[in-house]
C-alpha cells in the first residue's frame, strides 16, 4: 500500500512539473537573450539551431553536454500544434506534444551554455569561415556551425474543414494514430498508385475502410479489383467538405449533397519545406523534396546540419529526437577534432 502511494505521489509530482513547465517555458524562452540583445549580437556561437521543437532540442542537449555554446531560435509554431496526443515514443506514449516539448525544454535548460530566443529567422549567410543569421526583427547572430530543424509544411487539399480536423481526426500516419482509431469507420483520401499502396497498409487497422478518390479514380483495373476483394470500397464523388465537431470528423459531405459517415480519415498530403533558407544557402534536396544529409546529418553544405521532418518521411517524435541527437553528437565531435588540430 505504501509503495503504491509513493509511486502515485512521484507520478503526480512529475506531471505537475511538466504542466508547470508548459506554462512558464514560453515566457522564459523570450527572457534568455532579450535582456541583453546587444551582447548576444556580438557573440560568436559554436552552433545556432534554427527550430526548437523535438529534433532541435535533442541536438541542443547533445551539444550542451559537449560544452558548446548554443543558441536555439524558434518561432513557437510546431506543425503538430493541433495534435491531441503523441504515440509510438517510448516513455512518452500518450502524452500531449506540448507536455513532451515542455519537459524536453526544461531538461535542455539545465545546460548553461544553451540559450533560447523566440523569433523567426529570415536569412542565413555564409561569411568566410562562419555563418550569420538574421531575424525578422533585424537582429543578427553569428555562429561557427548551423543546424536546421525546421520541419515541413503539409499542403492540404481545398476541402472545407480539413484544416480544423488535421492531426485530430484527419491523420497522416497509422503508426502515430492508427491504434487509437482501430476498427473504426475509416476513410482514405487519395488516388492512384500511392492510394492503392496506402489502402493495403491501413487495412491492417480496420476492416471498415473506404477509399475516397475525390473525383474519377486513376486506379488500374487490377488495383480496383484487389481492393474490392478485400472489401475496401472506392468512392469517386467530389468532396465539398467535412462535417466535424471541434476537429472530430462526423461526415464527409460531397458536392452532390450526399454524405458518408466517418470516424477517421487518412489524408497523406504533399509537402514543402517549412523553411527555404537551407536551399537559399546551397543545401541540396532529395528527389522527394527532403534536405539531403549524410549518415551524420550533415547537408551538402559543409558546416550545415539538418534533422527532423525536413530530412525524412519517418515523421514520428521518436525519430525526430534520434536524428537531433545524432546531429548534435556528430557536429560536436567534428568541432572538437577541428579545434584539436
Amino acid at each position: 500500500m505504501k509503495a503504491n502511494t509513493k509511486y502515485a505521489r512521484r507520478k503526480f509530482l512529475k506531471q505537475a512539473g511538466i504542466g508547470f513547465a508548459a506554462v512558464i517555458i514560453p515566457i522564459a524562452g523570450n527572457y534568455d537573450l532579450n535582456k541583453n540583445r546587444m551582447k548576444a549580437n556580438n557573440k560568436m556561437y559554436d552552433v545556432i539551431i534554427v527550430g526548437g521543437s523535438y529534433s532541435g532540442l535533442a541536438a541542443g542537449m547533445a551539444l550542451g553536454r559537449a560544452m558548446k555554446d548554443v543558441l536555439i531560435i524558434d518561432d513557437g509554431k510546431p506543425c503538430n500544434i493541433q495534435t491531441p496526443f503523441s504515440h509510438n515514443f517510448l516513455t512518452n506514449d500518450g502524452n500531449t506534444p506540448k507536455e513532451i516539448a515542455a519537459l524536453a525544454s526544461l531538461q535542455v535548460r539545465i545546460y548553461n551554455t544553451i540559450k533560447f530566443l523566440e523569433g523567426l529567422v529570415t536569412k542565413a549567410t555564409k561569411i568566410e569561415n562562419h555563418f550569420e543569421v538574421e531575424l525578422i526583427s533585424g537582429s543578427t547572430f553569428r555562429t561557427k556551425k548551423l543546424i536546421f530543424a525546421t520541419g515541413i509544411k503539409d499542403m492540404l487539399p481545398n476541402i472545407e474543414g480539413i484544416e480544423k480536423c488535421w492531426g485530430i481526426s484527419v491523420i497522416h500516419c497509422p503508426y502515430c494514430h492508427g491504434y487509437e482509431v482501430r476498427q473504426e469507420i475509416t476513410g482514405i483520401l487519395g488516388n492512384g498508385d500511392h492510394a492503392f499502396d496506402f489502402s493495403r497498409l491501413i487495412s491492417n487497422w480496420t476492416s471498415d475502410l473506404t477509399l475516397f478518390t475525390n473525383g474519377v479514380s486513376t486506379l488500374t483495373i487490377e488495383q480496383s479489383e484487389s481492393l474490392s476483394s478485400h472489401k475496401i470500397n472506392i468512392v469517386e464523388k467530389e468532396i465539398q467538405g467535412l462535417n466535424h465537431t471541434n476537429g472530430h470528423i462526423k461526415n464527409i459531405i460531397f458536392k452532390d449533397g450526399s454524405e458518408h459517415h466517418l470516424k477517421a480519415l487518412y489524408a497523406p498530403a504533399p509537402f514543402i519545406q517549412h523553411c527555404t533558407l537551407p536551399q537559399d544557402i546551397g543545401c541540396e534536396l532529395t528527389s522527394e523534396g527532403y534536405l539531403k544529409v549524410d549518415a551524420f546529418q550533415e547537408t551538402t553544405v559543409k558546416g550545415i546540419y539538418a534533422c527532423g521532418d525536413n530530412v525524412t518521411k519517418m515523421r514520428i517524435v521518436a525519430n525526430a529526437v534520434s536524428m537531433g541527437t545524432t546531429a548534435g553528437m556528430s557536429l560536436s565531435k567534428k568541432m572538437i577534432l577541428e579545434e584539436f588540430n
